[in-house]
């Protein structure tokens, strides 16, 4: 048994998004990214790069990672370069976005003969939580203004709108780009292609694919534009678990079961976000407040219940552990980070990649 804790990549779970993201991709005519930001274990790339277009990024890095690693256009994007790092973002891209018309017009002498876009920021969004909202007040992610942009026309060929966060509604997803067409149509018109980002959650269950292709082929016709996804938590949903052991029981006011791992360390959106790990569903009698390692006191992965009471080196999986989990992992604390496994096609299990003190000594200085 592969020691706890670690991350659980199954291979016939992933499989089942991919499908679906290849499906979209024949309907529609869409082409589909994968969001690194969100996932960017590249042990998998491979697989996934079978029914996928390429990659899109937020950092050099990312940008780099995506050349090295996944198959096919990989599409640069950041919130804001450096003059050190613009020559290296325009090496390993096919597509580079800026954010602003600032940026935009200051590196457009360096980005000369490379395909570029601009950030287009729509002021709507489908986000619950402030700190998500790319349409936020005083929002600095894109530019709003359609004068402005469309007299930067000269210099783009297309645009990135991400607006949707987590929206599994399709009817929203469908209202909010009809906003952005009756806003922005005029400026859709003249360019050639126009991503649509992520966080449409069109892999969940009972999605209305059909209805989504349609309206994705409706907006690429009308436009005259290729149409780009960047699927992040849509490409990785449901496919991958934290495996973690039981290191200790106690009793304090309700039973609690403290295991090898750490949100703030290992799954740091549940804290940001204050939400709960999720498990299989059970409706067993004994209840536990599941709880990290780490001296946070509210290092607390949720309340789970059980079909028997938790024992020192039982061991629990928690699901839909993949986004925005393996990049975020930290030292916190010198917990151990978790390893990286995967469970390939055959059900076969193998060990990818481990971490030691080493690799924490080697993060400090």
């Amino acid at each position: 048994m592969i020691k706890t804790p670690y991350y659980l990549i199954d291979k016939s779970k992933l499989e089942c998004n991919m499908e679906k993201i290849a499906y979209v991709r024949e309907h529609s005519g869409a082409k589909a990214l994968l969001a690194l930001k969100c996932f960017a274990t590249w042990s998998v790339f491979d697989f996934m790069s079978q029914y996928m277009d390429g990659t899109t990024s937020s950092s050099l890095n990312e940008v780099k990672l995506g050349k090295l690693k996944f198959p096919g256009e990989t599409h640069a994007y950041s919130v804001a370069y450096a003059d050190d790092e613009i020559d290296e973002v325009l090496a390993h891209s096919d597509k580079i976005i800026f954010n602003s018309i600032s940026q935009l017009t200051r590196f457009s002498e360096a980005s000369a003969g490379k395909v570029r876009g601009l950030r287009l920021n729509p002021g709507v969004s489908s986000s619950d939580f402030l700190i998500a909202d790319p349409a936020r007040p005083f929002s600095r992610l894109g530019e709003w203004d359609a004068a402005k942009i469309e007299a930067v026309l000269p210099l783009i060929s297309g645009f990135m709108i991400h607006n949707n966060c987590e929206n599994s509604d399709f009817d929203l997803f469908d209202q909010m780009l009809g906003q952005i067409e009756e806003r922005f149509g005029h400026l859709l018109e003249q360019v050639s292609w126009v991503s649509l980002g992520g966080g449409i959650h069109f892999t969940g269950e009972g999605y209305p694919l059909d209805r989504f292709c349609a309206r994705l082929k409706a907006f690429s016709e009308r436009y005259g534009v290729q149409v780009y996804l960047e699927p992040g938590e849509a490409a990785i949903t449901l496919s991958t678990s934290l495996e973690v052991t039981v290191l200790d029981t106690l009793y304090n006011g309700k039973q609690l079961a403290v295991v090898d791992s750490s949100i703030e360390a290992h799954m740091l959106d549940l804290l940001i976000y204050r939400q709960e790990a999720k498990m299989e569903p059970c409706d067993g009698p004994h209840q536990y407040m599941v709880c990290g390692k780490s001296c946070l006191a509210g290092d607390i992965f949720g309340e789970f219940n059980f079909d028997s009471e938790l024992k020192i080196g039982d061991r629990l999986s928690f699901i839909d552990a993949a986004g925005y989990t393996m990049v975020k992992k930290n030292w916190f604390n010198g917990v151990n980070m978790p390893a990286i496994a995967i469970k390939e096609l055959d059900g076969s299990v193998k060990l990818v990649r481990e971490f030691g003190f080493q690799d924490y000594l080697d993060s400090l200085s």
